[in-house]
């Protein structure tokens, strides 16, 4: 199996755009969101899916610091993942995972363990992600602390805390600087 993580651009966003409300569906039995009276998992009257892709456009605005990576499988889409540079970063981190998703079909193969330490690589330096710490997510808690453990050899950071906009989170926090990549496993 061949996991392949790509920039996309203008021509190519779609297809994240494509997956995007399915990333939103999963998200909805994380954080209990319902969609609104069209049918949009958005808490305003987005009524089509064309319009929320409007808003998402932010992420092909500037590829200097917002990096759009489509995850691929053998050719075929399988996910996607969001990360940017400052000013889209917290307070002290180079780099930060806004989002990421891989398809139902996907999971559980190694695919998204390989697309995250890719993405990582891609981009050296201090990382922060974050997720939801409740009971509800334990799945994605459990997958980001095996595979950034795996990724730094354990070098990183992990702690519960009140974020400047999003509420209470597990964050993540890890820097290639703090380990030889010689010792992370996904080399």
């Amino acid at each position: 199996m061949k996991v392949i993580v790509e920039l996309t651009d203008e021509h190519t966003k779609f297809v994240i755009n494509n997956m995007y409300p399915l990333y939103l569906h999963d998200l909805s039995e994380v954080w209990n969101w319902k969609p609104n009276k069209y049918g949009v998992f958005e808490e305003d009257d987005t009524s089509t899916l064309h319009e929320q892709n409007k808003v998402f456009d932010i992420w092909w605005s500037d590829p200097s610091v917002l990096f759009p990576y489509l995850i691929r499988v053998n050719d075929h889409p399988a996910g996607f993942a969001l990360a940017a540079a400052p000013p889209y970063t917290p307070h002290g981190s180079d780099y930060y995972l806004h989002e990421f998703f891989v398809l139902r079909s996907f999971r559980g193969t190694g695919v998204a363990e390989a697309a995250a330490a890719q993405v990582f690589k891609l981009h050296p330096g201090a990382w922060e992600l974050q997720t939801n710490p409740k009971e509800t997510n334990k799945r994605a808690q459990l997958f980001w602390r095996k595979t950034i453990r795996k990724y730094t050899a354990g070098f990183y950071q992990e702690e519960i805390a009140e974020t400047k906009n999003d509420g209470i989170k597990l964050i993540f926090r890890f820097n290639h600087g703090d380990f030889n990549s010689k010792e992370a496993l996904y080399d």
